[in-house]
């Protein structure tokens, strides 16, 4: 059910559904909340998926359009986190873990790696950005870190 994410809408997606469907919104919200109230089952809980669903198809946006928004999030994304590579390298910590896995960390990214290995794994501000192939940009802040001490 990836076209139930949302997170991937951005602003502008938001704001023109909203501003071209704002009444038939408003009538399947009075809609739904009229089902809530009155219906006392579970089926009411189907009803309202349904008027959801059915709000998501009317919105016209089909599954390509939500995948191409998804990887303009991703890819904003990681660019950021590729900009805070290059800006936070002076002040990344390396850190051998007892596993023989190192991490290094700056203010916005964690990376984790073995030794050797043509991947890690990236975090950026909290959020896992999934395991990513060491290239120049990445094997440039690891080898800052290990300067850094």
């Amino acid at each position: 059910m990836d076209f139930l994410n949302f997170s991937t809408y951005d602003w502008d997606t938001w704001t023109a559904f909203f501003k071209e469907h704002w009444l038939v919104l408003v009538i399947a919200l009075i809609v739904l909340l009229l089902i809530v109230r009155v219906v006392k089952t579970v089926i009411k809980w189907a009803i309202a998926a349904v008027i959801i669903i059915g709000i998501i198809v009317y919105s016209g946006y089909s599954m390509d359009d939500l995948k191409e928004i998804g990887t303009k999030v991703a890819d904003t994304v990681k660019q950021e986190a590729v900009n805070a590579m290059v800006g936070e390298a002076k002040d990344a910590t390396f850190v051998t873990n007892a596993d023989g896995t190192f991490t290094v960390k700056t203010k916005n990214l964690e990376l984790t790696g073995v030794p050797g290995d043509k991947e890690v794994a990236v975090s950026f501000r909290g959020t896992e950005l999934g395991k990513w192939k060491l290239d120049s940009t990445i094997q440039a802040l690891i080898d800052q870190a290990k300067q850094n001490g």
